[in-house]
């Protein structure tokens, strides 16, 4: 049971992550990483030490986050307090901050099964076959949501680029 303790506290960083970009909220995103963890200890003994604990957890935490949906009414999120717990400390100047919370936005407008298929590759860190795992999708599914997704998140900020509000970082 050491190595499920360890491995655990290993996730926690990614877990926190992916919960905080699918809520946009600090005190949502505690919440439900906190169920995620307790219902993957409830549970622990489903999860087979020879495969990545990682997915399993992802797939915990994304279903967990469904319920919550289900159940909550619908209310909105302050946009501006999700972008301060979003961006990285890293950026510096103000035009990249403007850049990461337009890039912030349009994710959030995403289709939900092409964010959660995004979310999960470039924010939760997983391989493309972990996080088809995740969502209980084939490959090539995944594959399809990302391109999808990427494609959308393109298409949305060549007219801004047109416009001169974005600058290209490519």
């Amino acid at each position: 049971m050491r190595d499920f303790e360890t491995e655990l506290n290993a996730c926690l960083p990614d877990l926190w992550r992916y919960a905080m970009s699918l809520t946009r909220d600090r005190d949502e995103a505690d919440d439900i990483v906190q169920d995620c963890l307790e219902r993957a200890w409830r549970k622990r003994w489903l999860w087979r030490a020879t495969q990545p604990l990682k997915p399993w957890l992802m797939k915990i935490l994304l279903n967990t986050w469904r319920n919550h949906l289900r159940r909550r009414p619908a209310r909105p999120v302050p946009v501006e307090a999700a972008l301060a717990e979003a961006l990285p400390a890293t950026t510096s100047t103000p035009e990249e901050r403007l850049h990461l919370a337009e890039v912030t936005r349009r994710v959030a407008e995403l289709p939900q099964e092409q964010r959660e298929a995004l979310l999960l590759v470039v924010v939760g860190g997983l391989s493309y076959a972990d996080a088809a795992a995740a969502l209980g999708i084939p490959d090539g599914t995944l594959m399809s949501r990302l391109s999808r997704a990427r494609a959308r998140l393109r298409a949305a900020q060549a007219p801004a680029e047109a416009r001169g509000n974005i600058r290209s970082v490519t």
